[in-house]
């Protein structure tokens, strides 16, 4: 696995493990992760925190037991 994948996926993981316990909390992590990634991927980082900002406030809504 390219060391750039690798970065990727712990950026992504450490964002799922701790999503916060309000919807704000869990937009601001979602959008730093996603921003994240995206800048270490070299794509763009508004698109990566909007990304960010919709996947971790859906998975948090959803699965609200996983999200300590």
């Amino acid at each position: 696995m390219p060391l750039k994948s690798f970065i990727i996926a712990a950026i992504a993981c450490a964002g799922l493990a701790a999503c916060g316990d309000t919807i704000g909390e869990q937009a601001l992590v979602g959008g730093a992760v996603g921003a994240g990634a995206a800048a270490v991927a070299s794509g763009s980082i508004l698109t990566g925190a909007a990304v960010g900002v919709a996947g971790n406030v859906a998975y948090c809504q959803a699965y609200p037991h996983k999200c300590n």
